[in-house]
């Protein structure tokens, strides 16, 4: 396994003006540079290279928020294809919309979905490709399908001798390491595919030095990966997206809260798609009663159009104003909604749906809940695997 790791020596800014936040000592934290604002490291090494880019809209350089692909283009770079994830290059594409092969307007590059009618990058697709590089900004959580995009894409330049550069984003989870290990051997999917917690406290380059070091990639390849890292980023810092991650995705406090009430996705309930406040609300109309707070999910174009329990009023919790400190301090997951919402649900038999085991990676946080286990009772299922999950993570950190 080959990799070049770059240490950054830029000051490019990037995003908006960072708060500084005090800590122990007073110490002030130093403004979060991520790899694609530092050009100067890498622009020279793509010169004279055919470039393949895997973007999204989070792939910007800059206070401006200017798109990579086009940032690159106007340095003189030779960017030939696009590959885009789920949601497609731009954006706007909906939760699990399939996407199309498409020609960008704005650029004239041909874009090859990567959640389509393939999500692994073919020999034709990377025909005359020197370099592919890897900028899109993750969350942190083991269901968020970026890093399933990234194995795909890591397996393609391995087996057909492409090195892949990584722009390097931060975590904004990166403090949280918790959850029940993925079954991969039964549970496998677009939504899990490696024996990880659900939050995995790594960045996409970290992630990338794991997938080759625990040789993850089909037959044991290993992919040549050259880093462009992160400057000041450490994996408590306090860290806000400059733009949306995903459509349903809208706001700092959503991204917090994804890791713990994404496990909703795989019940009966609603999580506020179909509201301009998604991941911020749970309810049903079956809980009226016994909770005050309603919300109704519509169709909205480009984020849900045929949101679960859409156009029910549905009564349940308001997660706007919850203090996502109480997460990063405990260091855990938030499971208690879970336990909640399940106990005051009164059709228990169909709270669940298929989807849920996919989401835990395991038939046993399903079988825990439904037979009444507190939190604390469920998190020692966890180990010893979370445990020895954090050992191995170890290894590949770039981070403190």
């Amino acid at each position: 396994m080959l990799i070049t790791t770059l240490i950054p020596r830029t000051t490019v800014a990037y995003g908006k003006p960072s708060v500084p936040l005090r800590y122990p000592h007073h110490k002030i934290q130093k403004k979060i540079i991520p790899g694609a604002d530092q050009t100067k490291l890498y622009v020279n090494y793509l010169k004279g290279k055919n470039i393949a880019m895997v973007v999204n809209p989070t792939s910007i350089i800059g206070d401006r928020k200017v798109a990579s692909v086009d940032s690159l283009l106007k340095l003189g770079i030779a960017i030939k294809k696009i590959f885009g994830p789920e949601h497609g290059f731009r954006g706007n594409a909906s939760n699990g919309a399939h996407v199309d092969d498409a020609v960008d307007a704005h650029t004239g590059l041909q874009v090859i979905s990567l959640y389509g009618k393939h999500y692994k990058p073919t020999p034709a697709d990377l025909k005359g490709i020197n370099l592919v590089i890897f900028d899109i900004q993750d969350v942190g959580a083991r269901f968020y399908t970026y890093i399933s995009t990234l194995h795909y894409v890591m397996e393609a330049c391995a087996e057909n001798n492409i090195e892949l550069m990584i722009l390097d984003r931060p975590n904004p989870n990166g403090a949280i390491v918790d959850g029940p290990i993925l079954d991969t051997a039964k549970y496998r999917s677009f939504v899990g595919m490696h024996p990880i917690p659900i939050t995995h406290g790594m960045t996409i380059a970290e992630y990338a030095q794991m997938i080759n070091g625990e040789g993850w990639l089909k037959n044991h390849v290993q992919c040549q990966l050259k880093i462009i890292k992160i400057a000041n980023y450490t994996h408590s810092a306090a860290y806000v997206l400059p733009v949306s991650p995903s459509p349903n995705l809208n706001t700092n406090q959503s991204i917090l809260l994804y890791p713990s009430v994404c496990l909703f996705e795989g019940t009966t309930l609603s999580l506020g798609r179909g509201t301009m406040v998604p991941f911020l609300v749970i309810g049903s109309p079956l809980l009226k009663g016994k909770y005050n707070y309603s919300f109704t999910p519509v169709s909205i174009a480009g984020m849900s159009e045929d949101p679960p329990q859409k156009n029910q009023v549905c009564y349940g919790v308001d997660l706007s104003n919850y203090n996502t400190d109480n997460i990063k301090k405990s260091g855990h997951i938030n499971l208690s909604w879970l336990i909640e919402l399940y106990r005051a649900f009164p059709d228990k038999a169909h709270f669940f749906n298929a989807y849920f085991t996919k989401l835990s990676g395991t038939e046993e946080l399903r079988k825990q809940i439904e037979s009444g286990l507190s939190e604390t009772e469920i998190r020692r299922g966890w180990e010893p695997a979370l445990s020895q999950f954090k050992i191995t993570r170890s290894k590949y950190l770039l981070y403190p």
